[in-house]
């Protein structure tokens, strides 16, 4: 809470005109610009400062706290510099009226004169988390420019050159300065011309698989081992195999006719061949009858060597045209399954029912295209009703109506870095209410901190929504409300700040948008404590946050 003293204090001082702690502060070092002359009873008497959380001495002096507290570390018997009196610690107090009175003291908004707000000091670093006119850092990584809260949004949507912008191609966010790079070079999605010059515009991952169908692309025509020669584009491949059916079979049949003359032909080449055979087995025969004559003749003559030698001669002879016969019976083969019809004529008979089952498939594809655009139309119906449904259950699980909400916080390492860096600034939970039919109320927590309370708090503040019966409610809101950081070891060290809702702020009017500014305490509780391993607030990165609504004197609808 903005009033909580430094540790230590609560010793030191004695604690009077106590009263209920509020939710306003300022900040100690900035220079402001009172409405009215800042009377001197409401500086500080070392200082000379305005008073932040003022204490007074037994002299009557008042004195920052931080102030009485530099006075006491600088000499061991402080004295009062204004009377010189010995300061004795046990004698002062906290004056919470007089600093009741200080946040309450008019100041006008930094910006002036382009933002002519007056505002008590205890509002003002509330005022200017919402003023239109504070300089505020450009949300975006990489950029380090200062714009006025008024055209922050202008600024992220349209001028900052760090915003991402959704790649119109992949959907992938990438930010404004790579973006051309990003389509031309790393998007799969990027759209290019098809190289056969088709109409279409291809996906730049599917440029290879749109080349193998592309309907532009010039093919061979299926027919040409028998004779069409025709390029034709591959789309209309179909309309030219139809139109040209008739010269297709004409030039199938004159092929056909082709090689039955060349297996005529052949057949009369085999038989020739036959003949010339035929002729060597029988000059084969003569050789070998000469050989058994020479044989019986000469017997063991003299001349037997000049008969050996004719003998080989002959054999010679023999053996080269028999090889020749084995391989003119080998090509007489081989020439006659070449020109086997039967493969040719099977083929024909295929394609004609190949040709006849697709006209059918054609007839049925249409139909079930048909039942199939109806079927995805009621299927997406029913999803976007499911998804409805799963909305509307999971809010009213979690929703309670006794005005107590118990919030858990998971992921905190995580969440409190993304606000440390400036992505995720703060968190709401979920809605909760004072009955079935009352307030609608939620709270807000800066991880990081928020105000007087960033970079060493966990802020927590209180927000007041709109709500389906705030016609019938009673405006402002008024009602004690409790702010609470739960122990988890069972020993209820809960760490716990109250406050009344303020009638005259607008944190509690009736609200005019979805919910108003929120109030509560920039200076919940300290990193230090909160994270402290001696300390069990937080376990297994996980806190619980508990806000309770005072529900004495609230009438039920």
């Amino acid at each position: 809470m903005a009033c909580d003293e430094p540790a230590g204090l609560s010793g030191i001082f004695t604690r009077q005109n106590s009263a209920s702690a509020v939710s306003l502060d300022f900040e100690p070092d900035a220079d402001y610009k009172f409405v009215e002359t800042l009377e001197e009873r409401y500086k500080c008497a070392y200082c000379h400062l305005v008073l932040r959380n003022p204490h007074q001495t037994g002299c009557g002096h008042r004195f920052c706290q931080q102030c009485i507290l530099s006075l006491r570390e600088l000499n061991a018997v402080p004295t009062c510099p204004v009377d010189k009196e010995t300061i004795k610690m046990h004698e002062v107090f906290k004056d919470n009226c007089c600093k009741r009175e200080v946040l309450n003291l008019h100041v006008f908004c930094k910006n002036i004169p382009d933002c002519n707000s007056k505002i008590i000091l205890g509002r003002y670093q509330e005022h200017l988390q919402q003023c239109l006119f504070e300089s505020v850092q450009c949300t975006n990584d990489g950029c380090i420019d200062q714009i006025p809260r008024k055209d922050l949004k202008e600024h992220l949507s349209q001028h900052c050159k760090f915003r991402e912008e959704m790649c119109q191609y992949c959907k992938k966010s990438v930010v404004l300065n790579n973006i051309k790079n990003h389509e031309k070079n790393d998007c799969p999605d990027y759209p290019v011309p098809c190289l056969q010059n088709c109409s279409q515009i291809i996906l730049k991952k599917e440029i290879d698989k749109h080349h193998a169908v592309c309907p532009e692309a010039e093919v061979d025509c299926p027919y040409k081992q028998y004779g069409c020669l025709v390029k034709v584009k591959r789309g209309k491949l179909a309309e030219h195999e139809n139109g040209a059916l008739r010269e297709h079979m004409l030039q199938i049949l004159d092929k056909n006719s082709r090689l039955e003359e060349q297996i005529s032909d052949l057949y009369k080449s085999l038989e020739c061949k036959e003949i010339k055979i035929q002729q060597l087995a029988e000059a084969i025969n003569k050789c070998e009858k000469e050989f058994r004559q020479f044989t019986q003749l000469f017997g063991k003559n003299s001349n037997l060597m000049v008969s050996t030698q004719a003998l080989a001669s002959h054999l010679d002879k023999s053996a080269r045209l028999e090889s020749q016969v084995k391989q003119l019976i080998q090509m007489a083969n081989q020439q006659q399954s070449k020109l086997d019809l039967r493969p040719l004529f099977d083929t024909i008979e295929n394609v004609k029912q190949k040709i006849a089952l697709m006209e059918t498939y054609d007839q049925r594809l249409v139909v079930l295209e048909g039942q199939s655009s109806k079927h995805d139309l009621q299927i997406n119906i029913h999803k976007a009703q499911l998804n409805k449904n799963e909305e509307r259950f999971k809010l009213l699980e979690g929703t309670c109506y006794n005005g107590k909400l118990i919030w858990k916080i998971t992921d905190y390492k995580m969440k409190k870095k993304e606000a440390v860096e400036g992505r995720v600034l703060s968190i709401f939970s979920q809605p909760f209410y004072t009955s079935r039919c009352g307030y609608r109320l939620c709270a807000r927590a800066y991880l990081n901190g928020d105000g007087s309370g960033k970079g060493t708090h966990v802020s927590l503040y209180f927000v007041v929504m709109r709500g389906e019966f705030d016609s019938l409610l009673l405006w402002p809101f008024k009602q004690k409300v409790t702010l609470m950081l739960l122990d988890q070891s069972g020993k209820k060290n809960h760490i716990v700040e109250v406050f009344r809702a303020d009638p005259n702020s607008s944190s509690f009017k009736r609200p005019d948008g979805e919910m108003n500014i929120a109030s509560g305490c920039p200076r919940f509780v300290p990193h230090t404590v909160l994270e402290n391993t001696k300390n069990t607030y937080i376990r297994d990165d996980t806190l619980f946050l508990k806000v309770v609504v005072d529900l004495t004197d609230l009438e039920e609808l």
